[in-house]
């Protein structure tokens, strides 16, 4: 199974998000809760946290990239 990974609407006005850096990488083993990546907006720099454990084995931006809400970002396989 897999879990998509989408950029986060932080804010009621936030249409984008730069993707700030990833902290973990493609084929990194991930437990709920870790931190994946960090998102910067006009006003803030946010931590967007696992929703699954698993294995990232997809990751669609590169750090630096501006990313629209609720686009796919990476993902979480696991077998069950």
């Amino acid at each position: 199974m897999e879990q998509i990974i989408k950029m986060p609407k932080l804010s009621s006005d936030m249409e984008k998000g730069v993707l700030a850096a990833w902290l973990k990488q493609k084929g990194d083993n991930i437990e709920k809760n870790d931190i994946l990546f960090e998102v910067e907006t006009a006003k803030v720099v946010s931590e967007v946290e696992a929703t699954a454990s698993g294995v990232l084995t997809e990751v669609y931006y590169e750090e630096g990239d501006e990313v629209a809400v609720n686009e796919p970002v990476a993902v979480i396989s696991w077998n069950d």
